[in-house]
């Protein structure tokens, strides 16, 4: 990558201030460090260690970057870039004649340091050679020193936030500040440019990705391309962060060698471009007949995979159709033999119920006629025992009382009312023990009859004798 993240902008001139773009000036030194002859077989050098070293000199300093450039037998070549152009003078006294030790390696490795000069091309480069050029006409635009052609640059530093591409209108405004434009190419943008031949060999992205792209910048008047090729002459281009750090970017600036916006140029790629358009549209004609014939023929075959899928649908349908039919008869007719069955099942049970029901009340009729004739003969029977013993008892209580009577009258001379009180309750108490044996004895009577013949029960009333005491 050719860009990097640096703090201190004190040193940077604005570019385009609104866009947030600044020129600062490339610091570098070049860093060589001899190295001893190796007297052991399979005795090695780490760079990595030689690196370390160096960067240990120059504390509290650091490179912004740090990288070998060159490696051989006799030395190794380091290209460190620095913070700041000012810190160039300081590096070179920390480094310049200076040695370093290497664990294994009892000789002292001698550091020479100088300045880096980055190559530019200057006035006189392009003087002499649009001067000593014969294929070229300085009264035309493009044939002259009027053209700025710079490679790597970022595409960060001139994309729109809501855009993805390259702004051409960011290019032409950070640019305007030297002088009036009369032409911006910016091949990225071109989407036929790979294809145009006699375009010329240039890169419109990095490898890999669309980091970087480059451009061609044209002025109107020679005093603009003068005046940023002086602009952009041994700096690199920094983007300003809103955080305060800024991303710096080393571009290689040229003026155009290849007669790029030339008129005949212009014209020679608007042609193929046009060419390239017609080819381009005849192939995406040729592909769309190629994809509607595809597409007929496939919906050609979905359409017969259809019928054909129709058809088997409706033989399906009707197999299935057929076969439902089927089930449903069976199921309709295993239904009204069921239900057959069950009405003849029901009409049987119906008729044995009827004739169980008959059964019944015959026997009924005829155990009640026995019953009742059984019964009316017991209660007559019972009633008679009962009324006879009643008046035995009757009787034997009558002479008994009539004997107490009797027995009285001797006595009532004395105590008449007092005795005849006390036979009264007397013979209240006994009858009423009496009777109670009786009742007791005819319950039981009654008792021993049921459970010989049930549901029988006694038609005789038996009232306690009604005695009145004399």
């Amino acid at each position: 990558m050719n860009t990097s993240i640096i703090s201190d902008l004190s040193d940077a001139v604005p570019l385009c201030e609104k866009l947030h773009l600044y020129l600062k000036p490339i610091a570098k030194v070049n860093i060589s460090v001899a190295l001893p002859k190796l007297k052991v077989a399979g005795q090695t050098i780490s760079n990595w260690e030689v690196m370390e070293k160096v960067k240990g000199m120059c504390t509290p300093y650091q490179f912004t970057l740090l990288r070998v450039s060159k490696s051989t037998l006799e030395f190794v070549r380091f290209e460190g870039e620095l913070e700041n152009k000012s810190l160039v003078s300081t590096f070179i006294s920390m480094l310049d004649g200076k040695h370093i030790k290497l664990s294994g390696f009892p000789a002292l490795l001698k550091v020479s340091c100088g300045e880096c000069k980055v190559p530019f091309p200057t006035r006189h480069d392009w003087d002499a050679f649009f001067r000593d050029s014969k294929d070229f006409d300085e009264t035309q635009a493009g044939e002259r020193p009027d053209t700025v052609h710079l490679k790597n640059v970022p595409c960060k530093f001139f994309t729109e936030r809501t855009k993805e591409n390259v702004s051409e209108d960011l290019v032409r405004y950070a640019f305007l500040s030297f002088g009036e434009i009369l032409n911006i190419d910016i091949p990225m943008l071109d989407p036929y440019r790979a294809e145009v031949s006699g375009a010329g060999n240039f890169q419109t992205f990095s490898f890999g990705s669309r980091l970087n792209f480059e451009l061609f910048v044209q002025y109107k008047e020679y005093i603009g391309f003068a005046k940023c090729m002086d602009a952009l002459k041994g700096r690199k281009i920094v983007m300003k962060e809103s955080d305060g750090k800024a991303l710096a970017a080393t571009i290689k600036v040229d003026f155009d060698k290849t007669k790029h916006l030339s008129q005949q140029s212009i014209q020679h790629r608007a042609l193929e471009k046009q060419k390239i358009e017609k080819l381009q549209e005849a192939r995406e004609n040729e592909k769309r007949k190629e994809r509607e014939a595809a597409q007929r023929k496939i919906d050609e075959e979905k359409r017969r995979e259809e019928e054909i899928a129709h058809e088997q649908d409706e033989r399906r349908k009707k197999r299935e159709e057929k076969r439902r039919k089927k089930r449903r008869e069976k199921r309709e007719l295993e239904q009204e033999q069921r239900l057959a069955h069950r009405i003849a099942k029901e009409e049987r049970k119906l008729l044995l119920a009827q004739r169980k029901l008959e059964s019944i009340r015959l026997i009924s009729d005829l155990l009640d006629r026995v019953k009742a004739d059984a019964q009316q003969t017991e209660v007559e029977k019972l009633e008679r025992e009962v009324a006879e013993k009643v008046e035995a008892e009757r009787k034997k209580k009558e002479e008994e009382l009539k004997k107490k009577k009797e027995k009285e009258e001797r006595k009532r001379e004395k105590m008449r009312k007092k005795e005849m009180e006390m036979k009264s309750r007397l013979l209240k108490r006994k009858l009423e023990e009496d009777y109670k044996r009786g009742e007791k004895r005819r319950k039981n009577a009654i008792k021993k009859l049921h459970s010989g013949k049930p549901n029988l029960s006694s038609a005789v009333v038996v009232r306690s004798p009604d005695v009145t005491p004399r």
